[in-house]
């Protein structure tokens, strides 16, 4: 069955759909990062990178410490540090391939998020890695981002998800050590397996 077939092919068709921008969206564009775009880099603990390779298949993979643990060198430059991770490194391998990032900060509570879009290199450079240290480690590298496009993303998909609002989470949570162990579909790999695996890493291996 093809559920795709009535599709959508040309940008004159969607706009006369759904409109254009305001003034004020149309405004809010920047290429620098000014002290607001600072500050809430500053507050945020999180953030999602997306990337893809040379063939345009993509990778969205999230980048989270203490508030603080992005750097804005200037602005028109950051840096993001590694952390320990799962060893698959699709976003470093991405960024060896094809340069193009982009950013989505987010700061707990608030329900705007930080858009930015620039050009990404991996860097090993001492003087820029000391001073994203955390826990006693220095990182091995960062990622260094040369920014092109800043923005303020509204905040009705966090309105409509409620995302932030504790009475609509869920009481039940899916198992993580479940679902690897499926997709895993190994004898020798069982939910219990991955949850010894977890447990190591997340109490030895954060940083």
């Amino acid at each position: 069955m093809n559920y795709f077939e009535d599709r959508i092919e040309a940008e004159a068709e969607l706009r006369e759909m759904l409109g254009y921008p305001n003034k004020i969206v149309e405004a809010m564009k920047i290429t620098y990062m000014e002290r607001h775009c600072r500050e809430f880099i500053g507050l945020s603990p999180i953030l999602f990178a997306s990337t893809a390779d040379l063939l345009g298949n993509c990778d969205v993979s999230p980048r989270g410490d203490a508030p603080g643990f992005v750097k804005v060198l200037d602005d028109h430059h950051l840096i993001i540090p590694e952390r320990p991770g799962n060893r698959r490194m699709n976003t470093y391998r991405n960024i060896l391939e094809n340069p193009h990032i982009g950013l989505i900060f987010i700061i707990p509570g608030l329900e705007e998020t930080l858009r930015i879009n620039g050009k990404a290199c991996l860097t090993k450079n001492p003087g820029l890695l000391a001073p994203l240290e955390a826990h006693g480690k220095i990182p091995k590298l960062a990622i260094g981002v040369e920014v092109e496009e800043v923005f303020l993303h509204c905040a009705k998909a966090f309105k409509r998800s409620e995302l932030w609002d504790t009475k609509t989470w869920p009481g039940a949570l899916p198992s993580v050590p479940e679902m690897i162990a499926a997709h895993a579909g190994r004898p020798d790999i069982t939910a219990d397996v991955v949850s010894e695996g977890l447990k190591e890493s997340y109490e030895k291996r954060m940083y």
